[in-house]
């Protein structure tokens, strides 16, 4: 059944991507010039503070490839500008890998034939407390498979309870809601909602995500207007790499949509991540390689495009690359992370979403963070200032 969009007379960012033309925005990325490349840089170098989206398209063209030593001067230098010498830390929380979807790509998908779970109040629990034995963790993801009638916003409330002595700053990474359900949950002490638009290309949308509510491209991309009205603290958004064939163009889509969120909810803080996509248990297979030069141009790019937006990359990317580029546009990391409901104290050998390529324990990675003469925060902010 399709759900009603309580999107404000239809509108949303559904209806502004469609000023956007997938096919000519590609030809613009491609068609990008050296010239129009350093006039991206000449801007950035004289700290005009936000680019515009013709310039972030030539700073991911091939044409800015040649400059990427440049870029990631200039990325280092507003990063620290705006970070200082910092790397946020955060660890996600898998409660469910039930899920009704049928996404091409994931390990979840609901005809994979794997046993589910779903934790009981007294199995989170056992989590944060399998957590606080990592590390000083206060920044908790909060993540399930899409199964709302198992998995809705009643289960979501009380795991907020069970996590809120434990943690200061909660984010989830589940099924999108409607305005009133994510109000709910930001009066229960939610602090942020991560949700992947996955890619902004509405025909590969359709076919990586055949059923199931997630097939719903416009409640998708419309979610974000209802976490920004509901007053959620701070939004974070993503794309898969590797999903599509045309990332770059998926790069620019997300960049719009950031701005057009900046525009309308100009109180609301802002995540961007971007991971590469692997192969899953599903049978997928990315449809381009990422390379990390491009990964880190792709990284450098958005810093220059916006020198606020905090920039967050999983244990998917190895230890080297997040040690390189923490210290030229990276300011949040995950570390320790299991991707399985249960994984940190109470079910084993279940099934993971995906697989970790950094599998340092926190310890480790904030020692890495240290010796590289960076401060881990562990804790963005205290109850006491809310």
């Amino acid at each position: 059944m399709r759900p009603i969009d309580d999107t404000v007379n239809g509108a949303g960012f559904a209806r502004e991507i469609e000023k956007f033309d997938w096919d000519a925005t590609s030809l613009a990325v491609k068609s990008a010039s050296d010239a129009d490349v350093r006039r991206a840089l000449g801007k950035a170098a004289r700290n005009v503070k936000q680019l515009d989206e013709n310039d972030f398209m030539a700073l991911i063209s091939d044409a800015a490839t040649p400059y990427i030593e440049e870029m990631a001067r200039l990325s280092r230098h507003y990063t620290l500008e705006r970070f200082g010498k910092t790397i946020s830390m955060y660890i996600p929380m898998y409660v469910s890998n039930a899920c009704s979807n049928k996404c091409v790509y994931c390990g979840f998908n609901h005809d994979n034939p794997i046993s589910r779970t779903i934790l009981t109040m007294d199995q989170v629990k056992a989590e944060c407390e399998g957590i606080k034995r990592l590390g000083p963790f206060e920044n908790l993801l909060i993540v399930s498979g899409e199964y709302p009638s198992v998995c809705g916003t009643e289960y979501f409330e009380q795991v907020l309870d069970v996590c809120r002595p434990y943690f200061h700053n909660m984010t989830i990474e589940v099924q999108p809601m409607r305005e009133a359900q994510y109000a709910r949950l930001v009066d229960r002490g939610l602090n942020g909602v991560v949700c992947f638009q996955e890619t902004y290309n509405k025909e590969a949308y359709q076919r990586c995500h055949p059923r199931g509510m997630k097939s719903i491209y416009e409640w998708r991309l419309n979610g974000y207007d209802r976490m920004g009205r509901a007053g959620v603290h701070k939004i974070g958004m993503g794309v898969l790499l590797g999903l599509q064939p045309d990332w770059q163009t998926d790069a620019v889509m997300m960049a719009r949509h950031l701005r057009y969120l900046q525009r309308k909810y100009w109180r609301t803080r802002y995540s961007i991540n971007f991971p590469r996509m692997c192969p899953s248990e599903s049978g997928f297979s990315p449809e381009v390689v990422v390379s990390d030069k491009q990964l880190a141009q792709l990284t450098f790019a958005f810093r220059l495009f916006d020198h606020d937006v905090d920039i967050s990359y999983s244990t998917r990317e190895s230890d080297s690359f997040r040690r390189n580029m923490m210290q030229l546009g990276v300011t949040s990391m995950s570390a320790g992370s299991r991707t399985e409901p249960g994984g940190y104290a109470s079910v084993k050998d279940s099934l993971e979403q995906f697989s970790i390529t950094d599998s340092r324990t926190p310890e480790a990675v904030a020692a890495d963070i240290r010796s590289s003469g960076y401060d881990v925060v562990w804790k963005d902010w205290d109850n006491v200032f809310d």
